[in-house]
């Protein structure tokens, strides 16, 4: 069998890239990194928001190439369904794609407006309605499903949601966004996972920086 391998492009950057990268750790599927340089053209459409044809983070695996992190997310909820990728109850499950789709799909103002910065910190940036509109949904959707679930994770045990809002929750991190106390509390939970501690390390090891992608004052 072909040797299973996900490819990534940056750390410090990607939103993309780390979806893919914790719903296979998620998983359980022992995979090879392959990483993109920062200046190939796919990872910089990628990551600037350029192209509508997101070939990155791919997922090859046993015959198949999956390039869409939700399809890559219900394929390894098929191929490791043990891992609890979707929780296990139909209404929940439904709840739990359709607020996958929402961060998938949506949000553009606020993916272009705080873009992901790992190794960046700026308090008291200024946030514009539009910006502050996405950032009041997230809260939103964050707020229903922990007072559903009871936490610490959207849907009580890990799911494929927190991989698709762990990039939101970094970049309320990065723009030192204010969340009430039960949000703080799961974007806490969610930066403290041993996956995403491996995660923001190799971030900051990465020597590129991308300036379009800096914030100056």
């Amino acid at each position: 069998m072909a040797k299973t391998t996900l490819t990534i492009s940056s750390k410090n950057y990607s939103s993309w890239s780390l979806r893919g990268w914790l719903l296979a750790k998620f998983s359980g599927l022992e995979f090879e990194e392959v990483t993109t340089a920062p200046d190939d053209a796919s990872a910089r459409a990628e990551i600037l928001l350029l192209s509508s044809s997101i070939l990155v983070p791919c997922l090859r695996h046993d015959g198949a190439t999956i390039w869409d992190t939700l399809a890559i997310a219900e394929y390894l909820n098929e191929v490791m369904p043990d891992a609890g990728l979707l929780p296990a109850d139909r209404i929940r499950r439904a709840h739990c794609r359709s607020i996958c789709g929402e961060i998938h799909s949506g949000f553009t103002t606020l993916r272009a407006s705080l873009p992901v910065n790992l190794k960046g910190h700026f308090p008291g940036f200024k946030i514009w309605s539009r910006a502050q509109a996405d950032i009041d949904r997230v809260c939103t959707i964050w707020r229903e499903c922990l007072a559903e679930s009871g936490g610490p994770f959207l849907f009580g045990e890990r799911t494929m949601a927190d991989a698709m809002y762990a990039p939101v929750v970094t970049r309320l991190m990065t723009y030192d966004v204010k969340l009430e106390p039960t949000l703080a509390a799961y974007a806490k939970t969610i930066m403290a996972m041993p996956e995403m501690q491996e995660w923001i390390e190799a971030a900051k090891a990465e020597p590129a920086d991308i300036e379009e992608l800096e914030v100056e004052y």
